[in-house]
């Protein structure tokens, strides 16, 4: 018998998720696994801004969702052993028991790669779903040619960050926009041409300084004000991938101009996307990230909150910016 720890959604949110929209409960699993399963203990969890939107999918009283990597105490499963490690999109759990015939093609769990030395925890980072969102993302959908302009929001993120390096592999200019001075300074410790640190500076302004040849790819993580104004700045024939609207996440979308005469007008291409479009290529984008890792184009930070027990602060401080680089629970 195994008791498990778990983060309930307790109370629906409504704007910024805070303490009370949580609670903490214990779980007894039957140690008898079935044919198939495994059971798995969490060592890293992810907390992610796409769990604030999509938990309004769920009622109240369910389990959070979210990824992990957790290593495998007990299987009747060959695919994963016992002693070996696993993503999975387990939830805010400690402990799991799963059977991957029974979960949905988007989010079966799939054995820990090889990481070659680096740190399990980019399992749920640079080389898991954040990386995978960054290559897939940014190189399907905005199609980058050397020598054009890239612009990429919340550029000091999991993903962001990842994206503009990405984009300075492929000789490409890069603009970030990000939300401190701290944050702006470390981007272009990655190579960023430029970093705009939204909250003080004029963006239109400071982007038509930085681009003054206008912007042909634009990486979108937070929509608002901030994707119109790199609208406004776009080239002809111009790509826009979105990969999330943050900014209106915990508060009402903010009113724009219409962006149908841009589109028409700059002939622009814009493409949403959910990374498990290209799950049957993850060794793909694996390979390619772990390598550029391996020899120092590719960069990645983590901010490691101790304790499950501190699940929401990591949630709430990751939705208020309080992260550089991917936010990972370590229990």
């Amino acid at each position: 018998m195994v008791v498990a720890k778990k983060w309930i959604y307790a109370k629906a949110f409504s704007g910024l998720p805070t303490a009370e929209n949580f609670r903490l409960e214990e779980e007894t699993l039957d140690g008898e696994l079935k044919d198939n399963e495994f059971l798995a203990e969490a060592i890293y969890l992810s907390v992610d801004p796409y769990m604030r939107p999509f938990m309004t999918q769920h009622p109240e009283g369910t389990v959070m969702i979210g990824g992990q990597v957790a290593k495998v105490l007990d299987s009747k499963n060959a695919k994963f052993p016992k002693g070996s490690y696993v993503v999975g999109a387990f939830g805010w759990r400690t402990h799991s028991v799963c059977n991957p015939d029974e979960v949905a093609a988007e989010w079966k769990p799939y054995p820990l790669p090889d990481f070659a030395g680096e740190p399990l925890s980019l399992g749920i980072g640079a080389l898991g779903m954040p990386g995978q969102t960054a290559f897939f993302g940014f190189l399907e959908i905005c199609n980058p040619k050397e020598g054009e302009t890239v612009v990429v929001s919340g550029a000091a993120g999991a993903v962001g960050s990842l994206v503009g390096q990405i984009a300075k592999i492929k000789e490409c200019k890069v603009i970030g926009i990000a939300g401190t001075d701290a944050k702006c300074e470390w981007i272009k410790s990655l190579g960023f041409d430029h970093a705009i640190n939204y909250k003080t500076a004029d963006v239109e302004a400071e982007l038509k300084k930085a681009a003054p040849d206008g912007v042909d790819c634009y990486f979108d993580n937070v929509g608002g004000s901030t994707a119109e104004i790199v609208r406004k700045q776009m080239n002809l024939f111009g790509r826009i991938s979105v990969c999330g609207t943050i900014s209106d996440y915990n508060s009402e979308p903010a009113q724009v101009t219409d962006p149908q005469r841009d589109f028409v007008w700059k002939q622009l291409r814009q493409e949403g996307f959910m990374v498990f479009r290209w799950n049957n290529r993850m060794s793909e984008a694996f390979g390619q990230n772990l390598q550029w890792i391996k020899e120092g184009k590719l960069k990645y930070r983590e901010t490691i909150t101790e304790g499950f027990e501190n699940m929401p602060q990591a949630f709430i401080g990751m939705l208020t910016g309080g992260n550089v680089g991917k936010a990972v629970v370590k229990v």
